[in-house]
């Protein structure tokens, strides 16, 4: 396999790349910089400078040999020099995820799933043994979100703080967060931003999550290290992004008001009640921005729609955790890939059904269900340390599913309207084959194919002789609740193995999957944006 993979990269010429390149749809992602008082403007002018420097710190943490690549193909200025440069910046790196990580550039090799965060020719089994040796404080800086694991120039293992790894892009991103930060007049955005310079000097990232989670501001920051999916040993490791927003301060009052309802969600969920959680934490805010730019870990391949942060179990617990939902992004993809993918892969009926308003009111509601349901073991290890490698697939299937319990539950109760029972479910059927079409090694990609597997086999999506699916509506209902509970209380269990094994036998694409996948051959299969309003603001700087 990794022999056949690099005679495909070697043998790419320029049309297959640029084919690959295709799949992503061309776009402007902008928002609307005339409401900035000037100070404002030109504090998010060093807000998304600072951000630019994630890019620089992504392509570190992903390999090692990225740096020296980047170099030699931008100094390439051939046709085909070029068309790899274009697939290298997108994806960050010389593999491409739709494509199970196939390189498209010949002499590198495969992907490495310790990324660069561990020592390189280490084993994963040393790293754990080595860990599971420590005092319980050691482990925990060795196992946690800030630091990488190297060696001593006597060959022991050890750990080294971010703020040391990569002091010199921090220093430089934190050094144009203070300029920001003596710019605004907004003072949660002021302490956000000069909390955030202290972490990345720091490594201590606490009060800079509670700054963040606590900003009311017309400027919506999130800078610095945060999903872990790029750790494909342990999902330990954070990659650092970014994503430069604005508030729309409409949509995200309308949208609010779903925060109350949370509560009544986590008691009615389908699992034993002693896994539910009686207390969650108090502040859930919902935002609802317009995206200026995004880097790092926020801008490779298919783009975030939306996220849930901080990661940190302990601000999840004490304070809850944010929702951020990328309106402009979202209304770009609905209308580049998901309406083209309905018209070739759902039924006539169902594909007059499919909504934006659906697509993004379950997005939002993915986002809501990460911080519900069981976030410990019966032992007391988070979910995502019990689940390892599997736990990053399972935790985005049960935020997809558990997302429609959610929303026929606040149908059923009156807090949403009624049309949206039906749209949902089909709206969500047709944004299964967009996730799908990211690849089954991407977690949402593996964990929606568990998902539409699933509900396959309980009758209530069904294949049309024609090779179109659609909604059967007398089943999905109790089929989305009964898996609901199956995810949550295997999460609850920590059991890996059988979290791994289901993964392996449903999260695959099967052949009534693929007979539609293939007929999607022309739809893009996301959108490549282009940050006209960061452009602006830095040729209105250069000036």
């Amino acid at each position: 396999m990794v022999l056949f993979a690099a005679l495909l990269a070697t043998a790419m010429d320029i049309a297959s790349l640029q084919k690959m390149a295709a799949r992503f749809a061309p776009v402007e992602v902008t928002a609307d910089l005339s409401g900035l008082a000037p100070q404002e403007r030109a504090a998010l002018a060093k807000i998304v400078e600072a951000a630019r420097l994630m890019d620089t710190l992504y392509l570190r943490q992903v390999w090692a040999g990225n740096h020296p690549l980047l170099l030699d193909l931008s100094q390439d200025a051939t046709p085909l020099g070029r068309a790899r440069l274009h697939l290298f910046l997108l994806y960050k790196g010389p593999w491409s995820s739709l494509d199970d990580d196939a390189p498209f550039i010949p002499g590198v090799p495969p992907r490495p799933d310790p990324a660069n965060f561990y020592p390189p020719g280490s084993a994963k089994e040393e790293i754990e043994a080595w860990q599971k040796s420590l005092a319980p404080h050691d482990r925990e800086l060795a196992t946690g979100f800030y630091t990488t694991l190297r060696r001593t120039p006597e060959g022991r293992l050890g750990w080294v703080p971010y703020s040391i790894e990569y002091q010199d892009q921090l220093g430089r991103a934190a050094e144009l967060l203070r300029e920001a930060a003596r710019l605004t007049r907004q003072p949660t955005l002021e302490r956000f931003l000069t909390a955030r310079a202290d972490a990345f000097l720091s490594n201590d990232y606490f009060q800079s999550d509670v700054a963040w989670m606590e900003l009311d501001s017309s400027i919506e920051p999130t800078i610095g290290p945060y999903e872990v999916y790029t750790d494909n040993w342990f999902n330990q490791k954070a990659a650092f992004e970014a994503f430069i927003t604005l508030i729309d301060g409409k949509e995200t009052a309308k949208l609010a008001r779903l925060s109350a309802e949370l509560q009544g969600i986590e008691d009615a969920l389908p699992i034993d009640p002693k896994l539910r959680n009686p207390k969650l934490g108090a502040l859930a805010p919902i935002k609802v921005v317009n995206e200026v730019f995004c880097s790092g870990d926020g801008n490779h391949g298919v783009q975030t729609a939306a996220y849930n942060l901080p990661n940190d179990e302990r601000i999840a617990r004490e304070r809850g955790t944010k929702r951020v939902m990328l309106k402009n992004v979202q209304e770009a993809k609905f209308r580049k890939t998901l309406v083209p993918i309905s018209q070739v892969a759902l039924s006539a009926a169902d594909r007059r059904q499919v909504s934006f308003d659906a697509f993004f009111t379950h997005i939002l509601m993915h986002e809501l269900m990460h911080g519900l349901g069981p976030h410990q073991t019966a032992e007391g290890a988070t979910v995502r340390k019990a689940m390892q490698e599997a736990g990053s697939a399972l935790e985005e299937a049960k935020a997809d599913i558990s997302g429609l319990f959610a929303l026929q539950l606040l149908v059923d109760k009156g807090a949403l309207d009624r049309s949206l029972e039906r749209t949902m479910y089909v709206s969500f059927l047709a944004s299964a084959f967009r996730s799908i079409r990211f690849g089954t090694n991407e977690a949402h990609g593996k964990g929606v194919a568990l998902q539409l597997n699933t509900l396959l086999d309980a009758g209530a999506v069904r294949v049309a002789p024609d090779g179109t699916l659609a909604v059967v509506p007398e089943r999905i209902r109790q089929a989305v609740a009964k898996l609901t509970g199956e995810i949550m209380t295997l999460q609850a269990s920590g059991d890996e193995e059988r979290a791994r094994e289901w993964l392996r036998k449903l999260g695959v694409v099967r052949p009534e999957v693929k007979r539609v996948l293939d007929k999607l051959a022309g739809v893009p299969v996301d959108i490549e944006p282009r940050f006209t309003a960061a452009d602006k603001l830095r040729s209105d700087e250069s000036r």
